[in-house]
């Protein structure tokens, strides 16, 4: 039963994994930049919920919408009139634009907001549910739903919309998408502001069960690059089941091993998952 236990506190960990991870993955399938400033917009999200909930009364769960469409406005004008001009550059150039972003978001966080860290307090924050012998906790079941709601209307927007829909041609070929009338430079732009937006998302549901600093981001940057990798670097498909497969790792190794095995296993199994499958897992598929 313990087994179980660990498995579903795994999935409903690493559904929100994927949320997280999926924006960085996007970002790269469509632009060809690895962000690594991402976390830090995660930070950004977790802040403009924590105020929210602060001064206006709004539960994280119900700010996270509007952390969205925040970072979706400030991601939007980077990539604009930052990111947009350093990718026909080097590599060098975009990996050394976006350490920068990563370094000036978390410094400008710190001279706003203080080094403190700060924490909500809502009704269900203590809160479960009992499925015969299985605990659920709620804030990471509620987080769970809202990043399944979230991944389906993703779904939804990239198949059906005109926007997601020219988000695809785009990353397919932007010269092919050019020629049949798509404005590839704004289709850039919502590309990040989208994908920085969904961590964002995610950084705001995890709120209730988690506290925000301005180095709340550093926790989550290298999960997020392993969930990406090992999902298959520009699937946002497999930044989900990335995100899935990393959270049972990490539950079911925090109960076979000590706690500070965890992240070594997890690192054991990605490096002998790309030792086979270097594309990742659905990479291609």
């Amino acid at each position: 039963m313990a087994y179980l236990q660990a498995i579903l506190d795994g999935i409903l960990l690493g559904g929100v994994y994927g949320v997280i991870s999926t924006g960085l993955s996007l970002v790269f399938g469509v632009l060809g930049v690895v962000n690594f400033a991402q976390a830090e917009f995660l930070m950004v999200g977790m802040y403009v919920a924590y105020f929210a909930w602060a001064y206006l009364g709004l539960d994280p769960l119900i700010a996270a919408p509007l952390a969205f469409g925040v970072v979706f406005v400030l991601g939007f004008y980077i990539q604009k009139l930052l990111v947009g001009r350093v990718m026909s550059a080097p590599p060098a150039a975009q990996i050394f634009l976006t350490v920068g972003l990563m370094i000036t978001l978390e410094n400008g966080a710190l001279v706003l907001f203080g080094s403190d860290f700060r924490s909500v307090n809502v009704p269900y924050q203590i809160q479960g549910f009992r499925l015969g012998e299985l605990f659920v906790s709620a804030p990471y079941l509620y987080a769970f739903l809202w990043a399944v709601v979230i991944t389906g209307a993703l779904w939804l927007f990239m198949a059906r919309s005109w926007t997601g829909r020219a988000i695809r041609a785009v990353a397919q070929d932007p010269m092919a998408a050019t020629l049949a009338g798509i404005n590839t430079a704004r289709t850039y732009n919502i590309a990040f502001g989208l994908g920085v937006g969904l961590t964002a998302f995610g950084g705001a549901v995890i709120l209730p069960y988690i506290t925000v600093s301005p180095t709340a981001g550093v926790q989550f940057a290298v999960l997020m690059f392993t969930v990406v990798v090992l999902g298959g670097l520009g699937s946002t498909t497999g930044a989900l089941v990335g995100g899935i497969v990393v959270g049972i790792i990490q539950s079911l190794s925090g109960l076979l091993f000590p706690i500070q095995l965890q992240n070594l296993v997890l690192f054991i199994i990605f490096i002998l998952v790309l030792a086979l499958r270097p594309q990742g897992l659905l990479k291609g598929v």
